[in-house]
């Protein structure tokens, strides 16, 4: 297996912007939300799991689920939440194994953004990048992005680690309360640092 960094951050805290500085440098992506979206349309595996858990699911009139009511259910009731992970988590982690097992490079960046909170993609992880930032800025980047209001915001963030507990659990860290300029530098420290530790693991050393 290759050497696999896995990146985490509260919502807003800018783990696309770090996953893109990284994939700039060619490093290998796999991003769970990514694979959420592709496996929940039509025709694919997580669309088949979501209706079966939620047949009364509202769809758009192109037949496809309405994300944005899906997401106001579940983080509104705990249950759905459960029940949508359920459906949809196991389908996600496989993906993004096969992909890892795919990469050909030195190491690779497995986006994941409840790795701490659920798990199920933590064994194939060898190190953990925490994406950082205050919540208040969470928050106002989720708003003016999304048109989400303040209180849906902190109702998914109620959902996820706090800001404390993703420190605590750490390797690495990525300073995101500053502006978007101040991520690639830090990417490419880690970057040179991620190929050290991955051409140590192959040789056969503890790259922890």
């Amino acid at each position: 297996m290759p050497f696999v960094v896995g990146l985490t951050g509260g919502i807003g805290s800018g783990k696309s912007a770090v996953a893109s500085a990284f994939a700039a440098l060619g490093v290998e992506i796999a991003d769970a939300d990514v694979l959420a979206h592709r496996l929940s349309t039509p025709g694919q595996p997580g669309y088949a799991a979501i209706r079966a858990a939620f047949p009364d699911v509202e769809l758009t009139p192109g037949g496809e689920i309405d994300r944005a009511k899906l997401r106001s259910r579940v983080f509104t009731d705990a249950a759905a939440r459960v029940r949508l992970e359920g459906a949809l988590h196991p389908l996600i982690a496989a993906a993004a194994r096969r992909e890892i097992a795919a990469w050909r490079g030195a190491y690779g960046i497995t986006v994941v953004p409840l790795l701490l909170e659920r798990g199920k993609l933590a064994s194939a992880v060898d190190r953990i990048l925490v994406v950082d930032c205050l919540e208040e800025a969470q928050v106002s980047r989720v708003v003016a992005r999304s048109g989400m209001t303040p209180a849906e915001v902190r109702a998914i963030m109620a959902t996820q680690s706090n800001r404390e507990a993703r420190l605590a659990a750490a390797d690495d860290v990525i300073d995101n309360a500053g502006p978007p300029e101040a991520i690639a530098p830090q990417v490419a420290s880690l970057d040179r640092r991620y190929r050290e530790r991955a051409a140590t693991a192959d040789s056969g050393v503890l790259a922890r």
